[in-house]
């Protein structure tokens, strides 16, 4: 067999290409199976032939200078950083973003309070046309939480919120991406790179998107669309939190040699239009204690921002050690606490949404460089947990490996670029600085002291050592592996969801505005949904169920099965958190991304 051809579009070309891929598919397809192109419009499938093979067919490709994986803070503030050196210096650098979502933000969700440093460095201008909300704090607390009652706690410093905004990022991204296309970036939303190209000296090529129109079985149907190829100099990967195609790349390179294994919390939130005599304007506040054990770590926030607008939420670290916890119904449970219903009573929740964020900090953070391309923002993990922060940080990354990447673009020498400049850029910002000061705040509340050792340790580093201790505490484990079994743990009950404060899943689901085709493969993979079963439901009865924010996993009462129970994956309801591939104990479920354009819309988020 020949050898597979790719067609090479040149830059403006792309956006023509799109509407000419599906015909070049067929008429491909037609000459491989010796059917006319009358027949393409047959009653019958066109793509059940038992012989095709997707492979064969020739993918349209395109080549720029940098392709960016992910349009979130990190790869917008990238691309935007290339062009405004390019336009600098008079070079023609040719920058293209690749977006899942099928809008620009429709994926993105925080608290958010965010720090304005780099954005500030990249448009010193910014608050002349500023993103909308966009509210000022005024007022920052924080509170230990009983079942019925609180008490004050010291402030931090890193958590004093002077000078900060409290937004909506999956604004601030919609308006991230509109200063990137008027600088001349090529933005594309609807984009799933699925796939990692190499070399033949094993550097990184580029990626491809997935093909679409392929049904449950894999075989394609009659709307398949082979997926394209992006070529590159330098790829940037900015999937954010646990990106599956950053996942191989850490693996091939071994990027992660020597590095503490990453430990995770998962968000859940909402945002609740309240009665204005309920609302202060840019009051921040977060919570300890209650509804969480000792065992597990994690808070809560309340921010009031817009116009009668609060941002309500809880974060819960995934190396919580029971898998009878519901996180979604802990946050549930949380809203009734007075602090949270006086202000919420009388309101309406309007958005719901969650996401998984790194919490390993300074231990965790990977080898940031390989040839070919690098990674940044929260893909890489420079989330500073004690600040609540990572916007600033994935900012910053991004506009740092933008400037080592013009500088590397600029020369002649040959074979793949390495970023050995962003390396040590990032090394000696203050992303790095912040971290190191607080890397042993997350991991003091390892110790069988919980909660209470965490906080007492806590307060003693960022208050009197700050960040000067001559030791680095570890992460031990994997989330994953941090889970007991069932039989050592207690089941948790929780109260039934009034409809009032409290919503049933589903319900808040239908919130996300998810949306996927359910005819395509499913995009959470599991080699064997009955040896699943078997190995996971007898230790951990159903952590499944419970972890998952958005009801994608079941288990189903079946006699035949060897464990009463036959494993259901609704893939449709995803929210593309990746809590599944994190904390699944038997680690066999691997997210993939699914249709370009798919997933959540979430608003206000």
């Amino acid at each position: 067999m020949s050898a597979r051809r790719v067609t090479v579009l040149t830059g403006a070309a792309l956006r023509q290409a799109l509407p000419r891929v599906q015909p070049v598919v067929r008429r491909a397809f037609a000459r491989q199976v010796g059917v006319s192109r009358r027949s393409l419009h047959s009653t019958r499938p066109l793509f059940q032939h038992e012989t095709f093979d997707p492979a064969t067919i020739e993918r349209e490709s395109d080549e720029v200078d940098v392709c960016i994986i992910g349009g979130g803070p990190a790869g917008l503030s990238a691309a935007i950083r290339i062009k405004q050196l390019a336009e600098e210096e008079g070079r023609d650098i040719r920058v293209l973003v690749l977006e899942k979502a099928g809008e620009m933000g429709a994926h993105t969700l925080s608290g958010a309070v965010i720090e304005p440093r780099a954005l500030n460095e990249l448009f010193p201008e910014w608050r002349d046309n500023p993103p909308s909300p966009l509210t000022p704090v005024k007022d920052d607390a924080v509170k230990f939480l009983t079942e019925k009652g609180s008490f004050p706690l010291p402030l931090p410093p890193q958590m004093h919120n002077e000078g900060n905004y409290i937004v909506s990022l999956n604004h601030v991204v919609k308006w991230l991406a509109e200063k990137a296309e008027e600088l001349g970036v090529e933005v594309y939303p609807g984009f799933a790179a699925s796939e990692i190209l190499y070399n033949e000296d094993g550097s990184v090529k580029g990626v491809a998107t997935n093909d679409v129109g392929l049904g449950r079985d894999g075989k394609p149907k009659s709307t398949y669309e082979r997926g394209m190829e992006f070529h590159a100099k330098l790829t940037f990967f900015a999937e954010g939190c646990h990106g599956s195609l950053t996942k191989q790349i850490v693996k091939k390179f071994n990027l992660r040699k020597g590095i503490d294994p990453q430990t995770y919390g998962l968000g859940l939130k909402e945002v609740w239009e309240v009665p204005a005599e309920n609302w202060k304007e840019g009051q921040v506040s977060h919570s300890l204690g209650w509804p969480l054990k000792k065992d597990t770590y994690g808070g809560g926030w309340m921010y009031h921002f817009g116009e009668n607008l609060v941002s309500v939420g809880l974060v819960i670290g995934l190396d919580y050690p029971n898998p009878y916890l519901n996180p979604y119904m802990e946050f549930q449970r949380m809203k009734h606490h007075p602090m949270y219903a006086d202000v919420l009573k009388g309101g309406k929740c309007i958005s719901y949404g969650a996401r998984t964020l790194n919490e390993g900090g300074y231990q965790s953070v990977p080898r940031l460089t390989f040839p070919g391309g690098v990674l940044i923002g929260d893909t890489a993990g420079f989330l500073n947990v004690p600040k609540i922060k990572g916007t600033h940080a994935a900012m910053k990354s991004g506009m740092l490996a933008a400037e080592a990447a013009v500088k590397a673009l600029a020369s002649d020498a040959p074979g793949a670029i390495q970023l050995y400049d962003y390396e040590t850029s990032i090394k000696d910002s203050y992303v790095m600085k912040e971290l190191y000061e607080v890397r042993n705040v997350r991991p003091s509340f390892h110790t069988k002291l919980g909660v209470y050792g965490g906080l007492l340790y806590s307060g003693i580093d960022t208050l009197i050592l700050r960040g000067k201790a001559p030791w680095t505490f570890k992460h031990p484990s994997t989330d994953a592996a941090a889970t007991k079994k069932a039989s050592e743990c207690e089941p948790i009950e929780y109260p039934k969801p009034d409809g009032v404060l409290s919503f049933d899943l589903l319900t808040n689901v239908a919130r996300t505005g998810t949306n996927h085709e359910e005819d395509q493969p499913v995009h959470l993979q599991v080699k064997d949904w009955v040896e699943h079963a078997e190995a996971a439901y007898p230790d951990y009865k159903g952590i499944e169920n419970r972890f998952c924010p958005a009801g994608v996993y079941e288990y189903i009462d079946d006699e035949k099965s060897a464990v009463g129970k036959r494993f259901q994956i609704n893939a449709q309801n995803c929210i593309h958190c990746k809590t599944c591939d994190i904390k699944v104990p038997t680690q066999d479920i691997n997210w993939q991304v699914p249709q370009g354009g798919e997933g959540p819309q979430y608003t206000l988020t």
